[in-house]
C-alpha cells in the first residue's frame, strides 16, 4: 500500500534545504534519545513501541466488547476529556458519514461525548435525549477524578441504573481506567465493570491507540485493526534506523523548528476535507500540551478550508507574518459527484459542467496554496491517499512521532503538562474543596 508522504518544497523560499538538512544530526539525536528512554519524560514512552505492541488477544478483547455494547446500545456515551476523547472523535468524524446521526436504518450505535465540558445546557440536553434510548456508558479516566469526566459519569451512571436497574447497568458501563489504583478502578472492581487499563507510560493526548480510542472506535463500526495496521506500519516508517532524508518525522519536526526559529511562531493546520475538523483538534492538543513550556512553543491553530477561507483566509493572507501552514492534502475521496449543467446558468458555472466536485476544490486547494505562499506564508504539504482507518493511523503516528522528536529538538519536555494544573487548583479552592482552605483563603484575598 502506499504511504502519506510529505512536501516542504513551499516552505523553502523562507528557510533553505539547507537549513533544514543541518539539523540532521540535532534530529537523529533526539530520535536517539526517544528510543533509548533517557531524555525528559522518558517515563511516558509508552506510545512509541504501542502500535507494534498490540496483541491479538487485545484487539479481539475489544472487538468482543464492543459487539456487547452494540447489542444492547443505540446510544454510546464516551466520557473522558482531551486525549480521552479527541482521538475517538477525530476518527470516528473522519470515517462516519457526515449525517450519521440522521440515518434511520442504523448497524452501529451513535457516539455521544461527556466529561470534555461543564455546561449545565450540554448536559441537560444530553440527558434529555437519552432518556428514550438505550445506551450505554464508555468512562475514560485514569485517576477517576477529574472534574469534569467524574461529574458527568456520576451523573450518567445513576440515569442508567434507573432505566434498567443497577444489574443490567454494569453490563452496559465500562471503565477504561488505571490498572490498580484511583476511585474509577476502586468502583470498576466493586460494581463488577468491565474494565480496560490506561498504560502508565502512556499519556493522555498519545493514548488514541489504546484502549481509550480503540473500544469507542470500535462501537462506532470502525475497522480498529487497519487503523492500528497503518499505525504499525508508520511507526517501521519512521525507527531510528531510517535516514534522515527518508524519515517524514524527522524533516517535519526539522523544519517546523526551523521556522519556528525564523519567527513563524504559529502554525496553521489546514484541511480541505471537512470531515478532517477534528483531526485538527487533536493535533492541538498534542502539539499545544507538548510543546508549550518554559515560554517557547508553536502555537497551534486549525482551520477547515475552503470554509475558513471565507472568515479566516484575509488575516492568513495578509495579517502579522509570524504564521506558516500544513496543509492535509486528501488525494482520492470516497465518493463521487459530478457538477450538472444549468440551462440558464445564471450563476455562471455552466464552464465547470461535467467535472467532479473534487476536482474544483483541488483547484481552490492549488490556488490557495500558491496566494498563502506568495503573501508569505511558508507551506508545508502532507498528502493523505485515501481517508480511510489505515492512512488515519499512519497520520496518528507520524504526528505523535515528529512530536516527540520536534519537543526534545525545541528544549522542552514534551511529556508533561504542569500548566494544565494551574485552573484546577483555582476552580477547587473558589468551590471550597475540603483540603483546599489555605488555596480559598488567598485566592478569595485576590478577588
Amino acid at each position: 500500500m502506499e504511504n502519506i508522504s510529505l512536501n516542504i518544497d513551499k516552505a523553502l523560499g523562507f528557510v533553505s534545504k539547507e537549513q533544514i538538512y543541518a539539523q540532521e544530526a540535532k534530529a537523529n539525536e533526539c530520535i536517539a534519545t526517544l528510543h533509548n528512554g533517557n531524555g525528559a519524560g522518558n517515563d511516558f514512552l509508552g506510545w512509541l513501541h504501542l502500535p507494534s505492541s498490540i496483541t491479538e488477544a487485545e484487539l479481539a478483547d475489544i472487538e468482543n466488547t464492543a459487539n456487547i455494547l452494540r447489542s444492547k446500545c443505540e446510544v454510546v456515551v464516551a466520557v473522558g476529556i482531551g486525549g480521552s476523547y479527541l482521538g475517538t472523535k477525530a476518527v470516528v468524524e473522519a470515517l462516519n458519514n457526515s449525517f450519521d446521526w440522521l440515518q434511520a436504518d442504523r448497524k452501529n450505535p451513535v457516539i455521544l461525548y461527556a466529561g470534555h465540558n461543564i455546561g449545565e445546557d450540554y448536559l441537560y440536553e444530553l440527558c434529555e435525549i437519552l432518556k428514550d434510548k438505550q445506551f450505554g456508558i464508555i468512562n475514560i479516566s485514569k485517576s477517576g477524578t477529574t472534574t469534569e469526566p467524574a461529574l458527568a459519569f456520576r451523573m450518567l451512571k445513576k440515569m442508567l441504573e434507573d432505566a434498567v436497574g443497577k444489574e443490567e447497568a454494569k453490563h452496559r458501563i465500562v471503565a477504561i481506567t488505571d490498572a490498580k489504583k484511583g476511585a474509577l478502578r476502586t468502583l470498576a472492581d466493586q460494581e463488577g465493570y468491565k474494565t480496560f487499563i490506561i498504560p502508565d507510560n502512556v499519556g493522555g493526548r498519545f493514548s488514541v491507540l489504546t484502549p481509550v480510542g480503540l473500544l469507542p472506535i470500535a462501537v462506532a463500526g470502525i475497522n480498529i485493526r487497519e487503523l492500528v495496521k497503518g499505525a504499525v506500519d508508520m511507526e517501521k516508517n519512521t525507527d531510528i534506523s531510517i535516514p534522515f532524508a527518508q524519515n517524514l518525522a524527522a524533516i517535519y519536526a526539522a523544519t517546523r523548528n526551523e521556522l519556528y526559529k525564523s519567527g513563524k511562531k504559529v502554525e496553521i493546520l489546514a484541511n480541505f476535507h471537512p470531515k478532517l475538523h477534528y483531526i485538527g483538534e487533536w493535533w492541538k492538543q498534542l502539539y499545544g500540551e507538548s510543546e508549550g513550556k518554559n515560554g517557547k512553543g508553536i502555537f497551534p491553530a486549525s482551520v477547515d478550508f475552503t470554509t475558513d477561507l471565507h472568515s479566516m483566509g484575509q488575516w492568513i493572507q495578509d495579517g502579522e507574518r509570524t504564521i506558516f501552514e500544513t496543509v492535509i492534502s486528501v488525494e482520492n475521496p470516497d465518493r463521487k459527484v459530478i457538477i450538472p449543467t444549468d440551462k440558464e446558468n445564471l450563476d455562471g458555472l455552466n464552464f465547470l459542467a461535467g467535472k467532479r466536485v473534487d476536482e474544483v476544490n483541488k483547484m481552490a486547494e492549488l490556488g490557495t496554496q500558491l496566494a498563502h505562499v506568495d503573501g508569505g506564508v511558508p507551506n508545508l504539504k502532507i498528502t493523505l491517499p485515501q481517508v480511510s482507518a489505515y492512512y488515519i493511523g499512519q497520520l496518528f503516528y507520524f504526528f505523535e512521532k515528529a512530536c516527540g522528536i520536534s519537543g526534545y529538538m525545541l528544549g522542552v519536555n514534551p511529556f508533561d503538562q504542569p500548566g494544565v494544573e494551574a485552573y484546577k487548583k483555582n476552580m477547587f479552592a473558589l468551590l471550597n474543596k475540603p483540603g483546599y482552605e489555605m488555596e480559598s483563603e488567598a485566592i478569595k484575598a485576590k478577588l
